[in-house]
């Protein structure tokens, strides 16, 4: 981070809208700062293109004069019953979103986040922010251009790599719980260290997140999974007591136990250490959600076995039999997405029992068939998975990862869906022996799909007949005159 002093940062804010704002308060004779994030990335050195203005009077009234001053270029937004306003405009080549609000004061009662609200001071409105890094005002009337208010020592806190509340931290929880997750998402993304007496608080407060909407707890969810080190944040999430809460199911494989000298691998950590290693290779938010989610099913499939030790018997079957219910739990889409996070999670197995043993033609045919499209983002969870302390065993996975891979290209390459895919079909199958939609269509369907993925016939029309004919006398059904 870098410190400025009020000189430098109204040289640094006279570069973009915020003297048109000033001179909109002033017109109107009220006092009017820049707030929350955007001060606060300043010193981060972060882009930011949602600025937050506070006016201690009508928010509203000075975004309609800067809406007048800027004229037909701006577009108002305005929402009364919430005493907000919004100006969208371009300049200079840029984009601005300026949220308008005056000060206020905020009380709560116990179940509820939506806070009773009264107009304010300055002094006020500080006091109801969520960590003293966002209670940061700079001023923008033209008289104290750049005066930085920083009443919690915000800015120590940033320099420090501190989240703290501005107020006792159990009030700050107990009015807004959504905080807690705010708190460990913003810890999570700038990497900062949660305050003791803070997160003490969220412990104890940790029960009242049950008062927030699995949709406001899924956005915050997402923000922690597309951090750069989402791991931090769930290990945060765990050791407060929320991640029971909003994610059992992963707050259970935290767990080791030991029977007759052998222990299993502690697969919770396991799976933040998989995450980590997707979000060093991918930003898609859903392959982060199969990395997350891809040994849900351990807890359930989990057996000791005297021959072997302990067992994970089908934990990716059982897994994706999951992904579902949680994800409509989080207020997460159930549509193709879900599906993909589904699909990842069930075949997340194959590659690696692949790579283990022979890598077969078969075998990478019948992959990249169950696969589809969606085969290079399973590679690279797979490839993820390889978490062994073991440097042997980890060297000889990725040189067979090499193999499949190399095999899969050369599939591709050779227009797999052509190969994979028989050239005689359900329809085919129906006119030959006059029959209707059923079980032993399928089986046959099935049965000339596998000669063509275990590469006993090429994909061709004559050797394919030749044991459609076969197959289909074997089942008593005689191809039509």
């Amino acid at each position: 981070m870098k410190l400025y002093s009020d000189e430098e940062l109204a040289g640094i804010l006279d570069q973009g809208v915020f003297r048109q704002i000033g001179e909109a308060a002033d017109r109107l004779g009220v006092a009017c700062y820049v707030v929350g994030g955007y001060v606060r990335d300043i010193f981060l050195e972060r882009p930011s293109n949602d600025i937050d203005v506070v006016v201690v009077g009508s928010g509203i009234s000075v975004a309609e004069e800067l809406k007048r001053m800027i004229g037909k270029k701006a577009h108002l937004s305005v929402f009364r019953n919430f005493g907000t306003a919004q100006v969208r405009f371009f300049q200079n080549n840029q984009e601005y979103e300026v949220e308008f609000v005056g000060a206020r004061k905020e009380s709560y009662s116990h179940d509820s986040r939506k806070p009773v609200v009264e107009d304010g001071t300055l002094e006020d409105d500080q006091n109801r922010r969520d960590f003293t890094i966002n209670a940061m005002a700079i001023r923008l009337n033209k008289n104290r251009f750049g005066e930085l208010v920083d009443p919690f020592n915000g800015l120590a806190d940033l320099e420090d790599g501190i989240i703290a509340t501005p107020l006792e931290p159990g009030i700050t929880f107990s009015d807004d719980p959504l905080r807690m997750m705010r708190c460990v998402r913003f810890a999570t993304q700038l990497r900062f260290k949660i305050e003791d007496e803070t997160f003490e608080a969220l412990e104890r407060m940790a029960d009242r997140i049950r008062i927030v909407s699995g949709e406001r707890i899924k956005d915050e969810l997402n923000k922690i999974i597309l951090s750069p080190q989402p791991s931090r944040g769930f290990v945060d999430l765990h050791r407060c007591g929320l991640l029971n809460i909003i994610l059992p199911e992963l707050a259970a494989l935290d767990i080791v136990e030991q029977k007759n000298g052998k222990a299993h691998k502690n697969n919770f950590y396991h799976t933040l250490e998989v995450l980590d290693n997707v979000a060093a290779k991918s930003d898609d938010l859903w392959l982060r959600w199969a990395a997350l989610l891809h040994d849900i099913g351990k807890t359930k499939s989990k057996r000791w076995d005297p021959a072997v030790g302990w067992t994970f018997h089908n934990h990716n079957m059982v897994g994706a039999k999951m992904v579902p219910q949680i994800f409509r739990r989080l207020m997460l889409p159930m549509d193709a997405k879900m599906k993909y996070v589904q699909k990842l999670v069930d075949l997340h197995m194959r590659p690696i029992a692949i790579a283990d043993e022979e890598v077969t033609d078969s075998a990478v045919r019948r992959l990249l068939n169950d696969a589809g499209e969606d085969i290079d983002d399973l590679m690279t969870l797979c490839e993820a998975d390889i978490t062994s302390k073991n440097e042997v065993r980890k060297k000889m996975f990725r040189e067979n990862f090499r193999m499949v891979r190399e095999k899969l290209e050369d599939l591709q390459e050779k227009d797999y869906k052509r190969l994979l895919q028989p050239v005689i079909d359900g329809n085919e199958i129906m006119e030959m022996f006059h029959l209707k939609p059923s079980r032993e269509v399928g089986m046959l369907k099935q049965y000339l799909k596998d000669a063509v993925l275990d590469n006993r016939v090429e994909n061709e029309r004559e050797p394919l007949m030749k044991l459609l004919i076969e197959k289909a006398g074997q089942m008593g059904l005689s191809p039509s005159a």
